[in-house]
């Protein structure tokens, strides 16, 4: 009896080993590609509105073998974020404290249920952003498509406010910086596609 018992929990370990494995061997792992990703930050000060672009970024989203996000992180250095004034771009980078918190960060937590039209995607994307070494959840609805397989964009928009990470918008002689940005992003992740 203790044999048989035994002898099923093995077979049933094993089934779960091979059946863990194989969704891991049949992933799908797709980069951020960084020469056609745009995000801009919209803002506002005591004088006139404002615009930086993020010139750097990295990501990757890696897709099962039934076709749902696994996982997804995406990274941008804070000294990648950039306007049409060094000054502006100086005061940026003290309110992330960018010396000691070099690193946006975003890390997928919850993947609401995709509704899919044809190549459209519109998914809300729940996760983790640390900016300046404070972690909130923030949930992105986003827009996706499916170009072709093996690669997928998202664009969408997230309003985020400084002091929720417990930074002080930024502040030049008279000039104060508004609380509020909103962010405009556009993101392809490409990789080889699942058979």
């Amino acid at each position: 009896m203790t044999k048989t018992i035994f002898s099923k929990c093995y077979i049933m370990l094993l089934v779960s080993i091979i059946w863990v494995f194989g969704n891991v061997l049949n992933a799908q792992t797709l980069k951020l590609n960084p020469r056609t990703f745009t995000m801009t930050i919209f803002g506002t000060s005591s004088l006139h509105d404002f615009q930086s672009k993020v010139t750097q970024a990295s990501g990757e989203l890696v897709i099962n073998s039934s076709k749902q996000a696994q996982s997804l992180t995406v990274e941008i250095p804070v000294k990648g974020i950039k306007s049409n004034e060094k000054l502006m771009d100086n005061k940026t980078y003290a309110a992330f404290n960018a010396e000691k918190n070099p690193t946006i960060t975003f890390k997928l937590t919850d993947l609401g249920v995709p509704e899919v039209n044809g190549s459209d995607i519109a998914v809300t994307a729940t996760g983790n952003l640390t900016m300046a070494g404070v972690t909130k959840k923030i949930s992105l609805k986003s827009a996706g498509k499916i170009v072709k397989p093996g690669v997928y964009q998202f664009k969408g928009t997230v309003v985020l406010k400084m002091t929720d990470y417990k930074m002080t918008p930024p502040s030049m002689l008279l000039i104060k910086v508004g609380d509020v940005v909103t962010l405009k992003y556009d993101a392809t992740f490409e990789g080889p596609a699942i058979q």
